[in-house]
């Protein structure tokens, strides 16, 4: 756990958030700012700075959070979403804790190509 990062805060308990989903090694809860009807972040307990170093760390974490994000569409009512991962300031990225933005109810294209 990093002492500064919100995600591992979130993970310990010590900052609360809407949480829909947790598995083994992973946890889900909905974006404090929605850009989509359905707007869930499905993060790693583990802290990685992002998504590539998630994958080279520990795959079968990055591939158990690509599962609970399906499940998360699913549990939702959507077969189609979008899977979004920042991976760098420069990118979009604010908190460097792995993550995935699971986005669902709306056209994205709208909101990043416009």
């Amino acid at each position: 756990m990093a002492a500064d990062c919100v995600f591992c805060k979130i993970v310990d308990g010590q900052i609360p958030a809407e949480v829909i989903a947790e598995s083994e090694h992973t946890i889900a809860f909905r974006d404090i700012s929605p850009k989509a009807p359905v707007h869930v972040l499905v993060i790693p307990r583990e802290h990685e700075p992002d998504i590539a170093s998630l994958a080279e760390a520990s795959p079968l974490v990055a591939a158990e959070l690509l599962a609970q994000s399906r499940a998360i569409a699913s549990q939702e009512g959507y077969e189609d979403y979008n899977l979004v991962f920042n991976t760098g300031a420069n990118a979009g990225q604010t908190v460097f804790h792995a993550h995935a933005h699971v986005l669902a109810g709306v056209d994205v294209s709208k909101l990043f190509l416009a």
